[in-house]
């Protein structure tokens, strides 16, 4: 009886073992796979959030411009380019955690660190934001370009909208939403004149015809 109970115990030690090896391996993929996810939303987000700011904050929350294109009197391009920094990861004996993350990214895509996000304004409101570069990381599309907007996604600026948060929102991870109107300012109505006409009395009237 006794050497069964030990036989159990050693079978259930080295099967945890086991699984907190493979814990251990998966570990820096899940990590990198919940980033991606996060940070794709974030940018997507941005490109609801920030339409209608106007030039002012967005230098605000995103910082100065990398160049400024003049398209003309009325529109004009701000160009932000940004690089990724990932730190590399030494492979141990035990666990090729580099090579793990290597063969991760080759197979299913997502190395990207490099994103160019175009803002477009337009008389001093935004009216467009596109992303491009290789900006995708392993989970979701434009994730990388969460390092140019995330300054006004975390605290937003009076002239950002409000965007739904939450898994049933308008953002999704995988693709960039459509760009929605630019909101307008609710114009004032004007006050219309009002002309009081006094009416003549019928006695004058009549003497006027008479005469």
């Amino acid at each position: 009886m006794t050497v069964e109970i030990h036989r159990s115990a050693r079978l259930f030690h080295a099967f945890l073992s086991r699984i907190g090896g493979v814990c251990i391996v998966l570990l820096p993929v899940g990590g990198l796979a919940g980033c991606g996810y996060t940070d794709s939303r974030t940018a997507h987000r941005a490109q609801l959030a920030m339409i209608g700011m106007n030039s002012t904050d967005v230098q605000s929350c995103v910082g100065i411009p990398d160049k400024i294109k003049k398209i003309d009197d009325h529109v004009q391009i701000f160009e932000y380019s940004r690089t990724l920094n990932i730190p590399s990861t030494n492979d141990s004996t035990f666990v090729p955690l580099q090579t793990l993350v290597n063969l991760t990214e080759t197979t299913v895509g997502g190395a990207g660190k490099t994103c160019i996000a175009d803002i477009r304004i337009q008389d001093d409101r935004v009216v467009d934001l596109h992303y491009s570069g290789d900006d995708d990381e392993i989970i979701g599309s434009d994730g990388v370009c969460s390092i140019v907007t995330r300054g006004c996604v975390r605290k937003p600026v009076v002239s950002m909208r409000h965007v739904r948060r939450g898994p049933l929102g308008p953002i999704s991870a995988f693709h960039s939403p459509r760009t929605p109107p630019v909101p307008t300012e609710e114009a004032t109505p004007t006050p219309t004149a009002v002309t009081t006409v006094t009416p003549v009395p019928a006695s004058v009237t009549t003497a006027r015809v008479n005469k």
